[in-house]
């Protein structure tokens, strides 16, 4: 293991190729892959998880509106968003996540995207829209003007049907966090993604970005003043799906980090440099995704610093750098795993959630390295780390994902010409409304799902779950784990292929 583990390490040294598109320099060499047509079958996918009405620029035609009573019987309006995976549950947490981390691909990368800028946009605001209103002043039932809708649907019962969206005939429940129910870790979250929305429109829809803005203010108010975890008062109805096992520090650092990046408000640079500390700036933790947040927000505050040199944060360059000699090969503090073949290993269940919000985050320090001209020191023989490099192992990552692997299989349905066939996704799965007009109940479905067919509708741009720790992928649709997509596994996805296609000329 060691010896490979060396060699790995001697191919990404290999691999590094010099500069960066953003800093005036392009990638030597023939690209691994059409990132472009990958970047915009990445953005695609969030048409196959619409909730709701759809618009007549839907461009996934097999899939229909769907959820159109949501929030009826709270007597509010929860109609669109998200599905959060293969499933027809609206979960929040995963959501708000997912469209943070969508908003974030756009505002660093977006100028790269060109024509697929305005798709990536109409992703923001499909799930913006949402949040605007899971988040709106509530009717005589929700009198709180602070309470904030975490979900829409019983999972455990949704879970137990194999049915399309557009006929979902389990319970839509409603499930919320208020004052006495609190959910600092979803409110927070929440209020992160509404900042970073905001910075996607400033420009191009400043009413509506303002209108973002100010709703993230009064949704992060309310989760710093309520403080609590949403896994706490909806243990029964939220885990074990998406707990919040990290706790709700992250998010209201997180959340407090995209206010101070969206408002240059110096409260909240107060309240990170106040809270920092006790809210984990510090930890050692390395995972970055729906569920931990500290990587994320170690990296978006050091920007402040190394971008906009506010001397007040240089702490968080420290913080960065050391999340970042956890995740390079070979340093003192290395906590990286890999598969074989390359890829990153960190969790067997949705392993490729990890390697796309790492390569993104890698990306993106390395984007605020090299405007400040600066590296990271690992120490202990770890040596010198450049922005070359961080985007070396970025780009190994991506490749793997789209094919450069020992399988030769693309991860992304309808990338390259092998690719999963059997994705765990019910509408996916079962005949589109077009194809089978009649109604396909609750039991009837999971014939498709234990079925060796390839799935009927295909999910293009989904990224699944990915191949186990020895790079192997069985592509079988009941197999969750491994084949089950996520908007959280192709939101980061976006910015890294952007910035990927750009690079080489192909944007």
């Amino acid at each position: 293991m060691a010896r490979l583990r060396c060699l790995f390490v001697l191919a990404l040294l290999l691999a590094q190729l010099p500069g960066d598109a953003i800093a005036g320099r392009g990638h030597h060499g023939p690209a691994a892959h059409d990132y472009r047509d990958a970047l915009a079958k990445s953005i695609l996918f969030f048409e196959g998880q619409r909730s709701g009405r759809l618009p007549p620029s839907q461009r996934m035609s097999w899939r229909r509106d769907s959820g159109l009573s949501d929030g009826a019987s709270a007597k509010v309006d929860l109609v669109g968003g998200y599905h959060d995976a293969g499933d027809n549950v609206k979960f929040g947490f995963p959501m708000a996540f997912s469209m943070t981390m969508l908003a974030w691909s756009v505002v660093e990368f977006g100028g790269l995207m060109k024509a697929e800028l305005q798709h990536a946009r109409e992703a923001v605001r499909w799930g913006a829209d949402y949040l605007l209103k899971a988040t709106a002043h509530p009717d005589t039932i929700y009198v709180q003007a602070s309470s904030l809708l975490s979900s829409v649907g019983d999972a455990t019962k949704d879970h137990a049907c194999w049915e399309r969206p557009e006929d979902m005939d389990t319970p839509r429940t409603v499930y919320k966090v208020d004052p006495g129910t609190p959910g600092s870790d979803v409110a927070a979250e929440t209020a992160a993604a509404l900042a970073a929305a905001s910075l996607v429109f400033r420009k191009s829809d400043p009413a509506y970005a303002s209108r973002l803005l100010a709703r993230a203010k009064r949704v992060f108010a309310f989760a710093d003043k309520h403080r609590g975890s949403y896994s706490t008062g909806l243990a029964a109805d939220v885990c074990p799906y998406y707990c919040s096992y990290s706790g709700y520090q992250d998010e209201l650092l997180w959340g407090a980090a995209w206010l101070h990046r969206a408002t240059k408000s110096p409260s909240y640079l107060s309240y990170i440099q106040a809270n920092g500390q006790v809210l984990g700036a510090g930890e050692s933790d390395n995972t970055f995704g729906w569920d931990n947040k500290h990587a994320g927000a170690r990296v978006l505050i050091a920007k402040s610093f190394l971008v906009q040199r506010l001397g007040a944060l240089h702490e968080y360059k420290a913080h960065a750098d050391a999340f970042i000699c956890s995740m390079v090969p070979g340093t003192p503090t290395d906590q990286t795993q890999y598969t074989r073949g390359g890829l990153l290993f960190k969790l067997s269940d949705s392993n490729m959630q990890y390697v796309t919000s790492s390569a993104f985050l890698l990306l993106t320090y390395a984007k605020y390295l090299a405007f400040a001209r600066q590296t990271v020191s690992c120490g202990g023989g770890g040596g010198v780390v450049t922005p070359q490099r961080l985007r070396a192992i970025a780009r190994r990552q991506v490749d793997y994902l789209l094919g450069s692997n020992p399988a030769g299989m693309s991860y992304m349905v309808g990338y390259g010409a092998r690719y999963p066939r059997r994705v765990h996704h019910r509408a996916s799965s079962l005949p589109s409304v077009a194809a089978h007009p009649g109604r396909i109940g609750c039991s009837q479905g999971f014939a498709a799902l234990y079925a060796g067919a390839a799935n009927p509708n295909v999910l293009v741009g989904a990224v699944v779950g990915g191949p186990d720790l020895q790079d192997r992928f069985p592509d079988q649709r009941d197999d969750h784990e491994h084949s089950e997509p996520a908007t959280y596994i192709n939101a980061p996805l976006v910015g890294a292929l952007a910035y990927l296609a750009h690079s080489y000329g192909q944007l």
